[in-house]
């Protein structure tokens, strides 16, 4: 089951799609595709109904961000074998956690705005992950039996911001725009393995980034499972799982986002996303 929220800003309807690919509203069933709609329990209600009996939306419509809010935006650094190689950090121990604002979710295709002064605006493909029931304390063994569904995330990133003025990674992390998820939230039960996912991002046609999720050190099991013995997981928290190497951090030398640049992204089975940066 592939979810999705079509409209304008502020506008934005949720939808399913049907056999032919086409958008159903699901606007009179449940209130948006944020928190206690992403359970489990709304997922399964959801997929017992029929999309033929719901009304059809356009679909030259704006695709609007997958996840409408969520109670958390959690990230795990360096967490792809040769993305930290890349960055000239050792491997990590233990995931890596860090947060992104709320507010820096956006559309999948929405333009994105490069911050005021901004020489390092950096790309990440990423895996998200929602979950999709409260839990805390759990086995690697449960973890994947909590996830609602999967998405792709580009978890755009300002560098200097990030990692040279100090403190956390999550004003480097959050700008208005640093979130784009979607096209879908495509169910858990349709990605029967989520470690073996191609994933890809390109610039002005170029490839930048072409790995698998393979590639992680942690895997999403571990990421769950870990985060749940610092933490309550709330129904409707996303994860950001990792970006593989490729990023501009990583270059030789350094490449970074201009305005007027179109970055293309992309997850085996879950969508691509398109954007345009632009001048702030």
């Amino acid at each position: 089951m592939k979810l999705l929220r079509l409209g304008e800003k502020g506008q934005e309807k949720p939808a399913m799609m049907d056999a032919n690919g086409q958008p159903r509203d699901l606007s009179a069933v449940i209130p948006d595709l944020a928190f206690e709609a992403l359970s489990l329990e709304s997922m399964a209600r959801l997929r017992a109904l029929d999309p033929e009996s719901l009304p059809l939306l356009p679909q030259e419509c704006r695709i609007g961000a997958a996840l409408a809010d969520t109670p958390n935006f959690h990230c795990i650094g360096l967490n792809y074998a040769r993305h930290a190689d890349e960055t000239g950090m050792p491997r990590p121990t233990e995931p890596v956690v860090f947060t992104k604002a709320t507010s820096c979710i956006g559309g999948p295709d929405d333009a994105i705005t490069i911050p005021e002064g901004s020489v390092k605006t950096d790309w990440e493909v990423e895996l998200g992950v929602i979950i999709g029931r409260n839990v805390f304390n759990i086995t690697e063994a449960e973890a994947l039996d909590t996830i609602s569904a999967y998405c792709v995330i580009n978890d755009v990133s300002e560098r200097d911001h990030q990692l040279e003025r100090g403190g956390q990674w999550v004003k480097g992390k959050s700008h208005p725009g640093f979130g784009p998820i979607g096209p879908w939230l495509v169910t858990a039960d349709e990605v029967p393995d989520p470690q073996n996912l191609p994933l890809w991002l390109s610039i002005n046609g170029e490839m930048q980034q072409q790995s698998s999720t393979s590639d992680m050190i942690f895997s999403i099991a571990e990421i769950i499972a870990y985060l749940s013995r610092h933490m309550i997981l709330r129904v409707g928290d996303v994860i950001a799982t990792g970006t593989p190497e490729g990023v501009g951090l990583g270059q030789t030398p350094p490449r970074f986002l201009r305005p007027g640049d179109e970055v293309r992204l992309g997850i085996e089975g879950l969508g691509e996303q398109h954007q345009t940066f632009i001048s702030a």
